[in-house]
């Protein structure tokens, strides 16, 4: 098989690490050679937060070059156009639409750009848009945007759905599983 390649994108807190281990062990287990890395930035002060994970018959680097991606995961809008040249041009981007302002627009010395998602659906990008945020919060936490995301590419992915419900029971902390089985379903069925 050739490797495909996912960037999973964010800010930090958003739980975009526990997405790629959630991932990388569905993909381990379906039998695939997984690489994952993680590039924290500045995580700890809401910077972005970047997670490569490829996957195939022999996968040597854990790095995507740009215009590899096959799939990008992005937890903001802005984080969503700042990645967009690592997308392959037959890519797609899922994307959550919420709205988390960087450090300069908090500072005033920015404004949020208005229409990111707009933008990038005139340049020919496939973006699948998604209110995860209220999603999770329908799921009963606002913390697992992460799951309602994967449940949103497990619909691109040929894994059987019961696989990544399984998966999901053995990596998220017990008293986590049923809001995180919920929030899945509501991203899976979008």
């Amino acid at each position: 098989m050739e490797t495909k390649n996912v960037m999973i994108v964010g800010v930090g807190g958003q739980g975009s690490l526990l997405a790629s281990k959630l991932l990388g062990a569905l993909l381990v287990a379906e039998g695939y050679d997984v690489k994952v890395s993680e590039v924290h930035g500045m995580s700890q002060r809401g910077g972005s937060v970047v997670t490569y994970v490829r996957f195939g018959d022999n996968v040597y680097s854990p790095v995507i070059a740009k215009g590899e991606a096959d799939y990008i995961i992005s937890f903001e809008k802005i984080e969503a156009a700042r990645y967009v040249e690592n997308l392959r041009l037959d890519g797609k981007i899922i994307v959550n639409t919420q709205m988390i302002d960087p450090m300069p627009v908090i500072t005033g010395a920015a404004e949020y750009p208005e229409n990111v998602l707009g933008e990038l659906k005139a340049k020919g990008v496939f973006v699948d848009e998604i209110d995860a945020l209220s999603l999770a919060q329908q799921a009963g936490n606002a913390k697992s945007v992460n799951i309602v995301l994967m449940g949103r590419l497990a619909k691109y992915f040929h894994i059987e759905k019961e696989k990544w419900i399984e998966m999901i029971k053995k990596t998220v902390k017990p008293q986590f599983v049923d809001v995180n089985l919920k929030a899945f379903e509501l991203g899976y069925n979008y």
